[in-house]
């Protein structure tokens, strides 16, 4: 049995978190109740988050008193423990400033040193924390209930060697049956164990049991687009496929992740009327916060926000209109009805049927604020995640623990669900570059 001492951060990132320790006790100092109802009023999912930590403890304080100790479904014990001057004792003195981090460290070191005979660790999802946590000489751990190893994190492609008569039999018959262990939707590449050059790219159709053709595109284009290399046919096969529900694109920065995505969701609404409306969201960072006093009304005060979606979209039309010489700029489409761009503030509580639903940025979404967003999902609707694990402005999630990674891992398995790596850079030779070496 270990105390686990946890921080605010923890709790605003996964309420749930209380009862994710087992059989260990879960101490929270009362600086921690301070700190959650300073955000309860807030109107985004940190302050969400800190509402269902008070009911939570507000139900639990039912069982008994929260200062003598409530038992857990793990037969741990969960505590509050107050804070008193002698708390501060504990801490060196560069550290005997009255503040929150300082009076919850000051705890944990009072308990550690209180019962020696228990292992305690301090949870905290703040790094320079938890580099404070162990120059006092604090066992300090980030929460890891949600973390995926990123350099193990399901790539959604795999090589595989097969005889020539093998590679041979699909290129004639246009399928093969699947290996095992090969998940639904995950694109292999086949090559002659004898001649490498010679190979095929397939995906795994959990439907038929077979790994069938990559679908090619047509000669004009999606939307004029053209796939530049293997991930991107990849990619653009599964946009393509109205079978597939949900569709996660990682990559770094120019390897056509959201352009491919508008892409293919302008073709699917505008072109073959399969949807009603390409909606692109991004998180106004962090999700749900205030805009600020930005001057100007509401559009001029996202176009900061949303101007990377603008251009990717203008790019796109501009290439198209070159082939279909009609001119349809994205205000346009917009007031057709086909097109709409908004921040993800504006998604939750509501249900998107019938549309192609593209989250950009999604690396710097917690796993919750995926949930949430994946579940306001209608009848009819895809829905594609992009973004670069390695590429994150959220200070409480990294390339392991955020909700893309997640959602990753999660629906690797589904048949509903398909996942792309992208690794080469097509935005231009700098941009490739840049992105290598810097």
């Amino acid at each position: 049995m270990k105390n686990f001492i946890l921080d605010t951060n923890v709790l605003l990132h996964d309420p749930q978190a209380l009862f994710k320790f087992q059989e260990n006790n879960i101490i929270i100092p009362i600086t921690v109740i301070e700190e959650i109802d300073r955000f309860k009023k807030d109107m985004n999912e940190t302050g969400r988050n800190a509402r269902m930590v008070s009911r939570i403890l507000d139900t639990m304080r039912e069982k008994g008193s929260l200062a003598v100790g409530i038992a857990l479904p793990g037969q741990g014990m969960l505590r509050v423990e107050m804070f008193a001057e002698k708390h501060f004792r504990h801490l060196p003195v560069d550290l005997r400033v009255d503040s929150g981090d300082n009076r919850i460290l000051g705890v944990a070191l009072d308990m550690r040193d209180s019962h020696p005979e228990i292992p305690l660790v301090f949870v905290t999802k703040d790094t320079n924390l938890r580099i404070k946590a162990d120059a006092v000489g604090l066992i300090a751990e980030d929460y890891e209930s949600d973390k995926v190893d990123i350099q193990d994190l399901y790539s959604g492609t795999r090589s595989i060697e097969l005889a020539a008569e093998a590679v041979d039999r699909f290129y004639s018959q246009g399928w093969l049956e699947a290996p095992e262990g090969i998940a639904p939707n995950e694109f292999v590449t086949i090559a002659d164990s004898s001649n490498p050059s010679h190979t095929a790219i397939c995906r795994h159709d959990a439907a038929s049991g077979r790994i069938v053709p990559v679908r090619k595109v047509p000669k004009e284009g999606i939307w004029s687009l053209f796939a530049r290399n293997r991930e991107q046919s990849f990619a653009l096969d599964v946009l393509m496929d109205d079978s597939i529900k949900l569709v996660t694109l990682v990559g770094k920065a120019g390897t056509g992740k959201t352009l491919l995505a508008i892409a293919a969701g302008l073709h699917k609404t505008a072109e073959e009327n399969i949807y009603n409306r390409l909606l692109v969201s991004r998180p106004v960072f962090p999700l749900g916060k205030d805009l600020g006093f930005l001057p100007g009304d509401i559009e001029e005060k996202l176009t900061p926000w949303m101007q990377p979606i603008f251009d990717n979209v203008e790019l796109l039309i501009s290439g198209h209109e070159s082939e279909k010489r009609h001119s349809k700029g994205y205000k346009e489409l917009i007031a057709m009805g086909l097109l709409d761009i908004e921040p993800l503030t504006y998604i939750r509580g509501r249900s998107i049927p019938n549309q192609y639903l593209i989250v950009d940025e999604a690396q710097n979404l917690t796993p919750h604020e995926i949930k949430t967003i994946v579940t306001r999902v209608g009848e009819g609707t895809k829905i594609v995640l992009t973004g670069d694990p390695y590429q994150i402005d959220n200070p409480y999630v990294d390339s392991s623990s955020n909700g893309l990674t997640y959602l990753v891992e999660k629906f690797k398995g589904e048949r509903i669900a398909a996942h792309v790596t992208l690794t080469r850079g097509e935005r231009s030779e700098l941009a490739e570059l840049a992105a290598n070496l810097l």
